[in-house]
C-alpha cells in the first residue's frame, strides 16, 4: 500500500486508512521509531508495561541465563526473621 504524506500546518502527516488502525490495535498513542531507517509504529502497551516478559523469561530459562546473580544472598536469615508470609 503506498500512501500519500500530507502538509498539517508546518509537519506532514502520513493518514492511515481505519481497516489498518483496527488490525493493528491502535488506540489513541502509537509507539514510533526509526529502525534501520525504516519508519516503525507499533501499538502502545503502556498499559500493559508487563507484556511480553512470559516470553522472555521462558527463553532465558531454556538458555540457563536465569540462575541467581548473587545466591549468597538468598535465604538470609532477616528474609525470615522479620517477615511474616
Amino acid at each position: 500500500m503506498k500512501l500519500n504524506i500530507v502538509k498539517i500546518g508546518n509537519s506532514l502527516g502520513i493518514r492511515l486508512p481505519k481497516s489498518l488502525i483496527d488490525q493493528c490495535k491502535f488506540k489513541a498513542i502509537v509507539v514510533v521509531k526509526v529502525e534501520d531507517g525504516n519508519l516503525v509504529l507499533r501499538a502502545d502497551d503502556s498499559e500493559n508495561p508487563r507484556s511480553g516478559w512470559d516470553e522472555a523469561f521462558k527463553k532465558m530459562a531454556k538458555a540457563g541465563d536465569d540462575k541467581l546473580i548473587a545466591p549468597e544472598l538468598s535465604d538470609l536469615p532477616s528474609d525470615t526473621k522479620d517477615w511474616k508470609w
